[in-house]
């Protein structure tokens, strides 16, 4: 039986062939165009076995999200790959996996792919010319993920990236609410035009993307987010509503944009990273727009709390800095070590329900300390597989990156652990400013005044741009092995 969520792709994509479905780099693509993409890629995965799993190696491109439509169109399971990993690490990925299925541009293929007699390989480019497959030439033993609707990487904040199922329920109740079973077939597309800039290989940009299908939305396909490509899709397109991911919003603030380039946006959503009471405060007194910050993760396949318009307006001034309150039909609670349930504002280890998971579910862990103070607002206090421990005290490194970010020229940071054979541990911190003329002594000294001395890191370089994940968040994996290679080299 086709499942909801296949079927909503199916209708959607038939609704008005002639109509523009999406704009990419300026120039749009009909739904009709899409939708016959979509099922020649539907076609080929469905000779390569039954509902088979796919890696495709995603980029923010119209052919790609066809791929994606066209695998879940036919039942598959999409396995995200990343191609911008790194020429090494993709290519041990994709032998790993051993998978009956690839899709991607024929330059990623030649770079990535080890040819192999088990592997069917599809490759894809611009809509105007077919997909092309290469049959395996050997049967590929692979079971499938019955019920996976993607294999979803992890962003790998604080290591290598893993993969989480995200079931076909799961994605279908994030997108079109309540009972898929039940939920009604539009019958026109939707007038206003959304703006994706969220990767596809993170869980925002699927997610997004299957919003907009679902609603029957067009949207605008950024293939990464570009200050004045974002800014020249609003004022064209004049949205409502816009998600930017705090590194996004930052720049966003600290750009040139007037409100009058904003005007048309009531709300800017946030997510994937935490983002500072201040830096919101600041966005909405210059262009007059509440910031809703949400809390989400992979692994529950959305979100789980978030604020609302409502909220904003009865509460921010006394709830500022929390990340919401829980999304209708999830649970949240806060629990001690030993997993027992902890009272209104008693910190602890925070435990989740996702309402895409259904009533049933059990309590999902989570490493992220947390309370919940007693109207329901949910407190995120820092990971506690994060924290430093200095000479016997505690050292968050989120505080420390917060109070880095509230200097007037850093534009982000990034903060982790440095092993001390005194100490054990001390913070360090990696600061990229928006331009030059701010040192290490002047940030020393800046957080002299907003930090415990314990708290007040060892080192801190100053470089050009701080690595980060596809999700914008700072690769923490990478600024840790920066300062264990910069102690090497000193020696």
């Amino acid at each position: 039986m086709t499942h909801p969520l296949s079927r909503r792709i199916a209708d959607v994509l038939d609704l008005d062939p002639g109509a523009r479905a999406i704009q990419f780099d300026r120039l749009w693509v009909t739904w009709g165009r899409l939708s016959e993409y979509a099922d020649q890629i539907s076609s080929l995965v469905s000779q390569c076995g039954d509902a088979p799993s796919v890696g495709i190696m995603l980029r923010n491109r119209p052919a790609h999200v066809a791929a994606l439509l066209g695998v879940l169109e036919a039942g598959g399971t999409v396995v995200v790959i990343n191609p911008s990993r790194g020429d090494d690490r993709t290519r041990a990925d994709i032998e790993s996996l051993r998978l009956p299925v690839i899709v991607g541009e024929s330059d990623d293929i030649a770079t990535l792919v080890t040819p192999s007699p088990a592997t069917a390989v599809v490759t894809i480019g611009d809509l105007d010319r077919a997909p092309e497959l290469t049959p395996a030439a050997t049967r590929n033993p692979d079971p499938g993920r019955p019920g996976v609707a993607v294999w979803m990487l992890t962003s790998g904040t604080t290591g290598p990236p893993k993969r989480v199922d995200l079931t076909y329920d799961m994605l279908a109740h994030s997108v079109m609410g309540g009972d898929p079973a039940q939920s009604p077939r539009p019958t026109e597309l939707r007038r206003g035009v959304a703006i994706v800039n969220s990767p596809l290989v993170h869980v925002g940009g699927v997610f997004r993307v299957l919003l907009c299908i679902a609603e029957a939305r067009p949207f605008v396909l950024l293939e990464r987010f570009e200050l004045d490509r974002w800014a020249e899709a609003v004022r064209e397109h004049r949205p409502r509503a816009v998600s930017l991911v705090p590194a996004a919003l930052r720049m966003v603030l600290h750009s040139d944009l007037t409100r009058e380039d904003l005007s048309s946006i009531r709300a800017v959503t946030s997510g994937t990273a935490p983002l500072s009471a201040d830096d919101a405060d600041a966005f909405t007194e210059k262009f007059g727009i509440p910031v809703l910050t949400s809390y989400a993760a992979t692994e529950f396949g959305g979100g789980v709390a978030g604020w609302t318009l409502a909220d904003h307006q009865k509460f921010w001034t006394s709830k500022r800095g929390s990340v919401g309150r829980a999304n209708p039909g999830a649970q949240l609670r806060v629990v001690d070590d030993d997993g027992t349930p902890l009272g209104p504002d008693e910190p602890g280890l925070l435990e989740v329900k996702p309402a895409q998971l259904g009533p049933d579910a059990d309590w999902m862990h989570t490493t992220d300390m947390a309370r919940i103070d007693p109207d329901g607002f949910l407190w995120i206090l820092g990971r506690a597989d994060q924290a430093i421990i200095r000479g016997g005290f505690k050292v968050m490194p989120d505080d420390v990156r917060a109070a880095l970010e509230s200097h007037p020229a850093v534009a982000g940071a990034a903060v982790v652990g440095r092993p001390d054979a005194r100490l054990g541990e001390t913070p360090v911190a990696m600061v990229e400013l928006r331009e030059s003329g701010t040192d290490v002594a002047e940030l020393l000294e800046f957080l002299r005044t907003r930090l415990a001395r314990y708290e007040i890191p060892t080192d801190i370089v100053i470089v050009d741009a701080i690595p980060r994940t596809p999700s914008g968040k700072p690769d923490l994996g990478e600024v840790r092995r920066h300062f264990v290679a910069e102690r090497e080299h000193a020696r």
